[in-house]
C-alpha cells in the first residue's frame, strides 16, 4: 500500500540530504548539513497528515558540545567576573613653575656715597671712579685708583679703563662699557636710561666720560672742553632725570641734576661704565 510522502511546513522545506523514517514514528532524523531535526509526539504521523506535532532544531554537533547559557538546562557559567579597573589618578604636573616677575624699579632712587673733589687737574677719572667705589664700601686713595687706571697728566684714556678697575676692585662682573661713535640715537638714549635705573637700583654708581658743555635742570652751565669724568649717583622720574656727582667742584658745586637725553649728548663720541 502506498502512503503519501509526509509534507513539512514551509519553514522546514529545504533540500534534505538523506532521510531515515523509523517504524512507529518515534523519531525522524535528517542530516541537513550537520543539523538534526527530531519530530516528537510518540505516534507516527497519520496517513495524509501534513503537520508535524513538534520540532526541535539543534545546533551543529560542534556547538551542541558547549550549550549556550541562554539555552534551557545549560549550566551556569563558572567564569569569574572581570575585575573592575580602578580609575587612575591624574599624573602630577611636571611643568616647571613660572618664574615670578621681577619687581618694578622705583620711580626714583639715590645712592649714598663719600664725595671727594679731584686733587689734581687730571685726576677727574680717579676721583669719579673713587666716588663709585665708596658706594660699594671701598675708600681707596685717588693715587691708588689713578695707578690702577693708568692715569697720566693727559688724563684717563676711556671708559674701558673705568669699567676694568670698577670690576676688579669691587670683585664683580657687573660693569660693562657703552660707547657712542657720535651723537647718541634715541635707542642709545633709551639704553642709557635703562642702564642707569638698573645700576642705581642694584646699588652701583655709573661713571661717565663727557666732553664739551651742557646745562643742568636748574640752568647751571657746565663746560669741559678737554673732556671730564663724572659719577651718576641717582635718578628720578623713572630715569628721565639723573643725579650727578661732579669731582671738579666748580663754584663750590659738587652735585646737580640733568635731563638724561642732555647727558647722553654730553657723552657724544665718549662712553660710560654701567
Amino acid at each position: 500500500m502506498n502512503h503519501p510522502r509526509p509534507q513539512f511546513p514551509n519553514a522546514l522545506r529545504r533540500p534534505l540530504g538523506r532521510v531515515a523514517l523509523l517504524a512507529g514514528g518515534v523519531a525522524v532524523a535528517a542530516a541537513v548539513t550537520g543539523v538534526s531535526v527530531t519530530l516528537a509526539g510518540g505516534a507516527p504521523n497519520p496517513p495524509g497528515s501534513s503537520t508535524v506535532a513538534a520540532a526541535e532544531i539543534a545546533a551543529p554537533t560542534s556547538a551542541a558540545a558547549a550549550p549556550s547559557a541562554s539555552q534551557p538546562g545549560a549550566p551556569a557559567s563558572s567564569a569569574a567576573p572581570a575585575p573592575t579597573t580602578p580609575a587612575s589618578k591624574p599624573a602630577p604636573s611636571t611643568a616647571a613653575p613660572k618664574p615670578k616677575p621681577k619687581p618694578k624699579p622705583p620711580a626714583a632712587r639715590s645712592l649714598k656715597y663719600d664725595y671727594e673733589a679731584q686733587i689734581t687737574g687730571w685726576y677727574c677719572g680717579p676721583a669719579a671712579t673713587r666716588i663709585a667705589l665708596t658706594v660699594a664700601g671701598l675708600h681707596p686713595s685717588q693715587d691708588a685708583v689713578a695707578a690702577a687706571l693708568n692715569t697720566t697728566e693727559n688724563g684717563t684714556d676711556s671708559a674701558e679703563d673705568t669699567t676694568r678697575v670698577l670690576n676688579r676692585l669691587i670683585k664683580t662682573d657687573f660693569y660693562s662699557t657703552r660707547e657712542f661713535a657720535g651723537t647718541p640715537t634715541s635707542a642709545q638714549v633709551g639704553r642709557l636710561r635703562t642702564d642707569v635705573v638698573q645700576a642705581i637700583t642694584s646699588g652701583h654708581a655709573v661713571v661717565a666720560n663727557i666732553v664739551g658743555s651742557q646745562v643742568d635742570t636748574e640752568g647751571g652751565w657746565h663746560y669741559y672742553d678737554g673732556g671730564h669724568y663724572l659719577t651718576v649717583v641717582g635718578y628720578k622720574d623713572n630715569g628721565r632725570t639723573i643725579k650727578i656727582a661732579d669731582p671738579a667742584y666748580v663754584n663750590g658745586q659738587s652735585e646737580y641734576w640733568m635731563d638724561t637725553t642732555d647727558f647722553a649728548n654730553w657723552m657724544a663720541s665718549r662712553g660710560y661704565s654701567a
